[in-house]
């Protein structure tokens, strides 16, 4: 087990905030290290996301979408953004239904993650869809993607390909890969 390492402790000395976005806020911390000195942190704000993994007949559906921070089309698992005070499971199902039009029958906790500890505290929650219903989709009017369900070797090779390239949608490959393997998630 690890010892507990409370005296590495940064402590804020000041924070100022730098940019303040639709989605995420931006901030530069001074901070006093443990040895006396000091740094700074740029930290992104962020409320947070939950994304779905959700299978039909042995397919994992998926949406294609332009990635402009990547300049490049993405395959990713349905996913979006926390509204302020809202339950994970709650945006994971309605981010499913909008991207994808299928609604959970329910949806089960696979993890929760920080997507990038070393300057953002955006969490990602993940699920696993069951009992899926066919729906319409109703994408964001800024959202344009293409809705597939894949293989899991499709998966695989999309990985290899980095047409899967997102942490998210990895780990959702690779949960599946272990119900494949042991029949749970």
């Amino acid at each position: 087990m690890l010892e507990k390492t409370d005296h590495y402790r940064e402590l804020t000395v000041k924070s100022e905030p730098i940019f303040q976005g639709k989605i995420i806020s931006l901030q530069v911390d001074t901070i006093q290290l443990p040895n006396g000195g000091t740094a700074t942190r740029e930290i992104i704000r962020h409320p947070g996301a939950a994304a779905v993994l959700a299978l039909i007949d042995g397919k994992m559906l998926v949406v294609e979408q332009y990635r402009k921070p990547m300049e490049k089309f993405q395959i990713e698992i349905p996913a979006g953004k926390l509204d302020a005070g809202e339950d994970p499971m709650v945006a994971a199902g309605r981010e499913l239904e909008e991207e994808t039009g299928y609604r959970a029958g329910k949806l089960r906790p696979i993890s929760a993650f920080y997507t990038s500890p070393g300057f953002a505290d955006e969490k990602l929650f993940l699920y696993v869809a069951e009992d899926l219903v066919k729906g319409d989709s109703r994408p964001d009017e800024d959202e344009f993607l293409a809705v597939e369900a894949i293989t899991f070797e499709e998966a695989q090779q999309y990985i290899r390909e980095e047409r899967i390239s997102d942490a998210k949608t990895i780990l959702a490959v690779y949960a599946w890969h272990i119900y494949r393997l042991t029949g749970e998630i």
